[in-house]
């Protein structure tokens, strides 16, 4: 039927690599939130609450709090690079909800948090591209073969959501790259 999306088979360990990737990426910059805002603990909490998940905790009403809370201290800060952070704090407790549709938007759910915390990265050194393309580098290498591996269950990432949205999609495209590259070897041995 036109229209209609199809699902996509999501267990529970993996949404548990996928938010334990999105808080291992979100973390890295909690200190440029934390700098602007240093007695708001909401975007920390979010964090932790997305790795009380992926190491086995329920995904329930806490973690969507944080996640609400994270978003609305995003809406309190002094500078972009901390919007960002928190919005990264934001997307890795979210990430536990990426939905089982085959869509592309829900791309943003596995690397939002990434792309969020390489652009915190850049507006913190004074809007440098060439940060955030090193945040992406050590983003890919931070996914496990598991995170890859729902990504590639999903259509490519959507166009559009400006600097972030280029990030979700180079971030995208690299690991993407990778699992054909693994393909590959796989494929010769």
């Amino acid at each position: 039927m036109p229209g209609e999306t199809s699902e996509i088979a999501l267990s529970k360990q993996d949404l548990r690599a996928v938010t334990a990737f999105a808080a291992a990426c979100a973390e890295v910059v909690l200190d440029i939130f934390e700098a602007d805002q240093p007695d708001d603990s909401r975007p920390r909490e979010a964090i932790d609450a997305a790795w009380d998940f992926a190491r086995g905790g329920e995904r329930g009403k806490a973690l969507r709090d944080t996640a609400w809370a994270a978003l609305k201290a995003a809406k309190c800060v002094d500078t972009a690079a901390a919007r960002e952070a928190a919005w990264a704090a934001m997307s890795a407790a979210g990430a536990a909800y990426l939905h089982p549709l085959a869509k592309a938007t829900q791309v943003k759910h596995i690397l939002g948090a990434a792309a969020h915390a390489a652009r915190a990265a850049e507006l913190a050194a004074g809007d440098d591209r060439a940060v955030g393309a090193a945040y992406v580098e050590q983003a890919t290498h931070r996914a496990t073969p598991a995170v890859v591996d729902v990504l590639a269950r999903f259509p490519a990432a959507p166009g559009g959501g400006g600097r972030v949205g280029e990030l979700i999609r180079t971030l995208d495209a690299d690991l993407r790259a990778h699992l054909t590259d693994l393909t590959e070897l796989t494929d010769l041995a």
